[in-house]
């Protein structure tokens, strides 16, 4: 068998490995793999073609793997909408109205047996329709 032909079945196992696993950690060594592939294709020999894939692979995974970090921190999904305006701070106006991020909102008391007394900061538990459901 040829030399670059071990290292394409190499990436393939390890590309393989990446698709099974999601972690984002198995692919840079397969892009050294496909590199020692090339430098062996090119007549590198095995040891330059073994240094292309060590240095290949490490450069990959310490660029690669804060990337990935980065996003398998980061949340899910983007709250947008009436979702956005949950948790938020506001302020009451009067009775049945809040000043919600500079508009003025239709609210009532997220319990039914308070009252909202005007000038209380308050945090808008819900959002139903166009009415906010605050609570202090």
């Amino acid at each position: 068998m040829e030399p670059w032909l071990f290292w394409i079945i190499i990436a393939a196992v390890f590309a393989v490995g990446e698709i099974l696993s999601l972690s984002l950690f198995l692919a840079p060594f397969a892009g050294g793999a496909l590199v020692a592939a090339l430098v062996d294709g090119v007549g590198g020999g095995l040891g330059l073609s073994l240094a292309a894939f060590l240095v290949a692979s490490t450069a990959l995974l310490l660029a690669l793997r804060p990337v990935a970090r980065h996003h398998l921190r980061s949340p899910g999904h983007t709250r947008t909408g009436t979702a956005r305006l949950v948790g938020a701070t506001a302020t009451v106006l009067d009775a049945g109205t809040v000043k919600l991020e500079g508009e003025t909102w239709s609210a009532r008391p997220y319990d039914e047996d308070s009252e909202l007394e005007p000038g209380t900061k308050v945090t808008v538990m819900e959002i139903q329709g166009a009415t906010a459901l605050v609570a202090e």
